[in-house]
């Protein structure tokens, strides 16, 4: 008998390439159109060949191509005003040489740097996360949210022109890079495992940011040749938008626990933002479990972040007094501690003068049959609480025995 293995190897050696020009075209096959014509923009060689097209079908691929690349060129001026412009690399090598070793490794290497360990990680101050590089605003605080992963975690950017999403095939895997839109500093990725409303989670190095105090003038900030967006260029039209963030006003109230205070002003009229969290306590970066055992001092407060022009302080003080029993100290119904504590924290003269007066109002009109508790008291230090405390009404659907604010009353009112 004659042993055809010799034979059968040679047939497979023949088949070989002939089999990796069906893996290649199937797999191009399969990739969605954007993908395509993202890949065809950046190739310097006529794809048209891999695909066997002709000569016609590669004269319009070429041209998909040519006009995809003068496309994805980013606008002069963001929709917050901020010219993001993409510098030159001279211009980003001058700007980096004034980084940390380690700041370089990661904005300009696509470094990462080791979990847990960024010094931005684990700040709660209210401001903006700018670029280390070039110091265009990237992040808000009010978008940070705690993801467990060891890097700072946001689930919005700042403004969609300021952060560039770049396909990442490194490392076995397909990934969205993140770059700052400006001087293309690396700054992490995005994966779909966020939080709402977006869903996203950008995940991004401590050492590819720099953290603005709020309040700070973010324009001056940044570094390197910019400009200011003529007022004669319709391009920009970013004043009201610039305006519309600068007028949104913050304010704290704490009235039992926070799942319930932080859902009824979520749904109230102008607020754009409402976090659960912990504060004027006595400690720092406090837990769930640290304030619970009462040795923290913290109130289970929410933090309110309102467009003045929609809804106003005074009236956000008269939804909270519907939704909670002011009357009770230290609890709320069945939950009983010094963090239940009702409480309105302030942030300037005008809000303590405002919160005072509509409690002595209050007191005047006998509507209430008991004494008020409420503390009126400069706002300290605000710490955003857990992730899964945010949204927990809404998560678990498990509701809290409120009072119903003026806002959902007219709502359901409405509804009949």
């Amino acid at each position: 008998m004659t042993c055809s293995c010799g034979s059968q190897r040679l047939a497979l050696l023949m088949l070989l390439p002939a089999l990796a020009v069906c893996a290649a075209f199937v797999q191009w096959e399969q990739l969605e159109a954007v993908e395509r014509r993202e890949m065809l923009a950046s190739w310097s060689v006529d794809p048209a060949a891999f695909v066997g097209a002709d000569n016609e079908q590669a004269a319009d691929t070429t041209a998909e191509a040519t006009n995809m690349q003068s496309t994805k060129k980013p606008n002069k001026f963001s929709n917050r005003g901020f010219d993001v412009t993409p510098l030159a690399r001279a211009q980003v090598g001058t700007l980096a040489a004034g980084l940390t070793d380690e700041q370089r490794r990661v904005t300009q290497g696509s470094g990462t740097e080791r979990p847990f360990c960024g010094n931005l990680l684990d700040n709660h101050k209210d401001g903006t996360y700018v670029c280390v590089v070039c110091g265009l605003p990237l992040f808000s605080s009010s978008e940070k949210f705690t993801s467990g992963t060891g890097w700072p975690s946001f689930f919005q950017k700042f403004d969609p022109d300021h952060v560039a999403e770049i396909r990442d095939d490194s490392h076995g895997m397909v990934r969205t890079e993140i770059n700052c839109a400006r001087c293309e500093a690396h700054l992490g990725h995005v994966f779909e495992d966020g939080p709402a409303p977006t869903g996203l989670r950008f995940c991004v190095n401590s050492a590819s940011l720099e953290f603005k105090d709020e309040g700070t003038d973010l324009q001056a900030g940044v570094k390197g040749p910019h400009a200011t967006a003529p007022s004669s260029d319709p391009a920009p039209a970013t004043t009201p938008a610039v305006a519309t963030a600068a007028a949104v006003e913050t304010a704290y109230f704490a009235g039992g626990c926070f799942w319930g205070v932080e859902h009824s002003f979520s749904l109230a009229p102008g607020v754009v933002e409402a976090t659960s969290g912990y504060m004027n306590g006595s400690t720092r970066d406090p837990t769930y479990k640290d304030v619970c055992s009462h040795t923290s001092g913290h109130a289970e407060a929410v933090r309110v972040r309102f467009d003045p022009s929609k809804i106003s302080y005074k009236q956000l003080l008269d939804g909270f007094f519907e939704l909670h029993d002011p009357t009770q100290l230290d609890r709320q119904g069945p939950d009983v501690g010094d963090q239940y504590r009702s409480a309105v924290f302030t942030v300037n003269d005008a809000q303590a003068k405002e919160a005072a007066d509509f409690v002595s109002t209050l007191k005047s009109t006998g509507r209430f049959r008991k004494e008020i508790v409420t503390v009126i008291e400069p706002a300290a230090e605000f710490y955003p609480a857990e992730d899964y405390h945010q949204d927990y009404v809404e998560k678990t659907g498990r509701a809290c025995h409120l009072g119903n604010p003026w806002w959902l009353k007219k709502s359901a009112a409405g509804a009949h």
